[in-house]
């Protein structure tokens, strides 16, 4: 049960609009399959799957290849779905992106973090430090983040007069902000991400959108629960061969 329907409904919305053809979630459990050559759930070419609510949307890029996966997903509940293995077991699958969690918030909900002896600046995107940061953790979480991918400024926090955390939103669709949180190695479990984070959130909230914490680790879907987020779902990305 989803504690806010409005918040779902929100979520929902966006990736309705990332189908790119007529598509709604539909009841708890339910499964809809369409075909969707432009679709904004996965690479072009593969097969998305985004499970919100309990009911799952997936979009495949030829109706021969959605077909198929009506198939192969005929009886398989919904949260299934998030789980490639599933699939594989009747579709031939080369690579696998996700799962990753969909996790949202609203402003009621929304737990900020105080900055404590800690200051937060801010940076325009695309500045030097955040490429030096992005070096720094390396080319798997700098992937994983996305900070490069950034319209809003970056909020930031130094130790010893370097950036050791940064956090920033993507604009959208639908009114979204797609969070992106990096922390530099040796500066983990400190609650830079929670600080920084805070501060992107809170930025976009006052904007009016609807902030959207996607993760695939652990240690990142824990920040987004510490702020409040909600998990509502989840997405995954699967190539046919």
């Amino acid at each position: 049960m989803v504690n806010d329907p409005l918040l779902l409904d929100r979520a929902r919305g966006l990736w309705r609009d990332l189908a790119s053809v007529p598509v709604v979630f539909g009841e708890e459990g339910e499964v809809r399959v369409v075909a969707a050559p432009g679709s904004r759930f996965c690479p072009p070419g593969w097969v998305g799957v985004v499970l919100l609510g309990g009911a799952t949307v997936v979009t495949a890029p030829t109706e021969a290849d959605a077909d198929r996966v009506r198939e192969a997903v005929a009886g398989v509940p919904a949260a299934d779905l998030a789980d490639a293995s599933v699939l594989a077991r009747t579709l031939p699958i080369g690579r696998v992106i996700g799962p990753a969690a969909l996790a949202y918030v609203s402003e009621a909900a929304f737990r900020p973090v105080a900055p404590g002896g800690l200051s937060v600046e801010r940076l325009p995107a695309g500045h030097p430090e955040l490429t030096a940061l992005e070096r720094a953790a390396g080319q798997a979480d700098a992937d994983e983040a996305g900070l490069d991918e950034i319209t809003s400024p970056a909020f930031v926090v130094r130790l010893d007069g370097r950036v050791a955390a940064a956090a920033g939103y993507r604009d959208w669709p639908a009114r979204t902000a797609h969070l992106a949180v990096l922390t530099a190695p040796g500066r983990r479990g400190r609650g830079l991400a929670r600080l920084t984070g805070s501060a992107a959130v809170r930025h976009a909230l006052a904007q009016d959108l609807l902030p959207q914490w996607r993760a695939r680790v652990p240690a990142s879907r824990s920040v987004a629960a510490a702020l409040g987020f909600a998990d509502l779902g989840s997405q995954v990305s699967v190539a046919l061969t």
